[in-house]
């Protein structure tokens, strides 16, 4: 069983669950809380935005350079919110052989709303009916592009306070971002990210360092309930973004300053002290300016920069800006943009994978790039470092804050396990089916027409999913929905909750609590488990 907690960090049971604090009955804080695994989703077709620009009529280059994005990953009809945190938890848990008994807390981050009562996270609990657990925290939480962060925050908040149990906490951060026809479709995208969250972690939160702004706007916002289309004002949102990285890099930067004088360090913060940079990510072309703004940021605080050489060499003309009044000073921008190419390149074009092949996610944004730079640089390459992130919902929330990397890089350590686990990504996003823009301006026009229609029957062809994507079989007059798994094995049924691993059975951790019984599969077929979104 897992381990109960009794003070903070003290462990009353000899069993050491991986990533629980050490049973050493010191009350202390649980060491290095943070990310333990991470598993990211992203559907099995795209676009191609070089030919999208061509049929939407566009010049060459407004999508693919303006914008810095290559392709964009979309659902069909029988994919949703739902089945995509179900496919991403269900992945995450047998990849790393896992037994859903050993999660005491689970939290959905979205804003790809389909029931204005009922949760995502409830749907995805029948994923838990085999191990018996129903002892779950956490709910859903909702602002944009933040929800996901903050449902991060609160996981790592829950195994920091008296409330833990000595159980892993599960994020899910997923959203379908679809626009009407126009200027903003091809920014949309579609995924799902799923990160355990324990003790002894590889990616460990900087305790004390978050700087976060929260501010009302109406920069983007979706209220017709009838439609999944946002209201945009793309400008507004373009300067709420850049206001708010200000801010809170302002902030997370006092904050570091406050920790090392505590410390005795003397030394002034910049970008240089982070090994890598990440950040949301609606397009591309907004994280390179984003950085540019952040290296702004740093000529602007320092006393004596040195103009003649290094990075700010030929800035001198810019010293007396002031940053609210530059968000478009097209002149500002050029000169950054120009003196932060190294560092660009350096600490912040590798987390781009993902949202230059899929689009932006919405919640799974900043995450999506956090597994691109994990994916692609080894163990001994991360160990030690210092990863920034910032994280940003329209509205507006956001907040920059910090990750340090485990310096054990050593075959078999949290970090190699982490790396291993991503180190294909570039060969899944490769392996996606291109379809062609009529496609997908047809699949549009469909998920338009039917959405939050019931009874429905989806149209989309299941054989074209990954194997073991859950998939939405119907929706009936009630609006209950149903789904089904498709095979990993491509011929076999799955049964929601089972750990289909090689090391399940020796990790698996026998569940305290009776079994509840599986919900009834009125209408699936003998070749799929079934299981629906429960009454209203």
């Amino acid at each position: 069983m897992y381990s109960a907690l009794g003070k903070r960090g003290v462990v009353h049971s000899s069993y050491r669950m991986p990533g629980s604090a050490p049973a050493n009955g010191e009350a202390t804080w649980p060491k290095d809380v943070g990310v333990i695994a991470l598993e990211i989703y992203f559907p099995s077709q795209y676009v191609d935005q070089a030919e999208l620009e061509q049929f939407d009529g566009v010049s060459a280059g407004k999508y693919t350079v303006g914008l810095g994005q290559a392709r964009m990953g979309f659902c069909s009809d029988c994919e949703d919110i739902n089945s995509l945190c179900l496919t991403v938890v269900q992945r995450l848990m047998e990849r790393n052989g896992l037994s859903y008994d050993q999660v005491g807390r689970l939290e959905v981050g979205t804003e790809t709303i389909i029931d204005k009562s009922k949760s995502v996270k409830t749907v995805v609990m029948q994923l838990f009916e085999e191990s018996g657990n129903t002892d779950v925290e956490g709910i859903d939480t909702t602002n944009a592009c933040y929800g996901g962060t903050a449902a991060l925050f609160n996981a790592v908040n829950w195994v920091e306070s008296s409330s833990w149990d000595g159980r892993y906490a599960l994020v899910v951060a997923g959203d379908i971002a679809v626009y009407a026809t126009g200027s903003a479709r091809p920014t949309g995208g579609a995924g799902a990210i799923a990160m355990l969250v324990g003790p002894n972690a590889p990616l460990a939160f900087d305790r004390g360092l978050r700087g976060t702004h929260m501010q009302h706007a109406y920069d983007f916002y979706k209220p017709d309930m009838a439609s999944e289309y946002p209201v945009v004002d793309g400008k507004l949102s373009i300067e709420c973004y850049l206001s708010a990285l200000d801010r809170c890099y302002s902030v997370y930067r006092n904050k570091i300053h406050a920790q090392w004088q505590k410390e005795g360090v003397d030394k002034r913060f910049s970008l240089e002290d982070f090994g890598y940079m990440v950040f949301h990510s609606p397009y591309c072309k907004l994280v390179q300016k984003s950085l540019a703004r952040l290296v702004l940021s740093d000529f602007l605080n320092h006393p004596r920069p040195n103009t003649e050489t290094g990075p700010f060499s030929g800035l001198e003309a810019f010293r007396e800006v002031k940053p609210e009044e530059t968000y478009f000073n097209r002149d500002v921008e050029k000169a950054f943009m120009k003196a932060s190419t190294e560092m660009f390149d350096q600490k912040t074009k590798a987390s781009l994978l993902v949202s230059n092949q899929n689009g932006n996610m919405y919640t799974p944004s900043v995450y999506g790039c956090l597994a691109s730079v994990i994916a692609q640089h080894t163990p001994q390459h991360l160990a030690g470092q210092r990863i920034g992130l910032f994280s940003y919902g329209s509205g507006f929330a956001a907040t920059l804050y910090s990750l340090r990397v485990s310096q054990d890089a050593t075959p078999g350590s949290g970090l190699d396990k982490l790396c291993a686990s991503l180190c294909d990504l570039k060969a899944r996003l490769d392996s996606r089916r291109k379809v062609s823009p009529a496609i997908f301006a047809e699949n549009m026009q469909l998920r338009e027409e039917t959405h939050h229609l019931a009874p429905y029957a989806p149209q989309g062809a299941v054989e074209e999913l990954f194997p073991g994507t859950w998939y939405l079989t119907r929706v009936d007059e009630k609006h209950r929905r149903e789904y089904s798994r498709r095979s990993l094995n491509d011929d076999l049924p799955l049964e929601a909750g089972l750990v289909n691993s090689t090391t399940a059975t020796e990790q698996h951790i026998p569940s305290p609590v009776k079994k509840m019984p599986r919900l009834p599969a009125s209408t699936a077929g003998p070749e799929a488990v079934t299981v629906s979104n429960g009454d209203h």
